[in-house]
């Protein structure tokens, strides 16, 4: 029997390090949206998008989800703003929820970094030649930690890390140099 291979066009990122300086708090950040960019499902979100929802709705009543799962809340925003690149957003694992450990090791090996918009659209247009749905106004209402995002630029870039008796180390290290 003769196996076909078949050439896929699918592109995969990881990222070059793992993001191993999770701290014990959980805090990480990162883009959940890129403004101009056409995600995996043609959508492309516009600048100012979610300008009226984060007006109506504070970063902590936007949920923190795992895969747009509702019943699986993992955390909380601590702050969401657009900026000129896309959707910056600020967020909190609770560790006391074992899905949310589990996510935060996971974060730590590199293995789960994509972020995800969970949204209502208010008003978008679609370009008949490209086929891309413009997204002009956005309700937002959630935000996913997923494993595979529709916009493969949405990740987490960073895991706050707050070392371990950070005064002592700066000692220590000011005494090295000093002395």
């Amino acid at each position: 029997m003769k196996l076909a291979v078949i050439p896929t066009t699918q592109e995969m990122k990881f990222l070059s390090q793992p993001l191993n300086a999770v701290d014990a708090g959980g805090v990480f950040e990162g883009y959940a949206s890129l403004f101009g960019i056409a995600d995996l499902g043609k959508d492309v979100v516009m600048p100012g998008a979610f300008t009226d929802s984060l007006k109506k709705r504070e970063a902590s009543a936007v949920r923190l989800l795992w895969q747009h799962d509702p019943a699986t809340p993992i955390g909380r925003w601590l702050s969401i703003e657009e900026d000129r690149r896309g959707l910056r957003v600020r967020g909190k694992l609770n560790l006391a929820v074992e899905r949310a450990r589990d996510i935060h090791a996971l974060m730590r090996e590199g293995a789960v970094d994509g972020l995800s918009i969970g949204f209502r659209v208010e008003r978008a247009r679609v370009e008949r030649p490209t086929g891309l749905r413009r997204l002009e106004k956005l309700d937002l209402w959630e935000i996913s930690v997923v494993t595979f995002p529709m916009l493969p630029g949405a990740r987490v870039e960073t895991v706050k890390q707050v070392p371990k008796n950070l005064a002592s180390s700066i000692r220590a290290t000011a005494a090295r140099l000093f002395s």
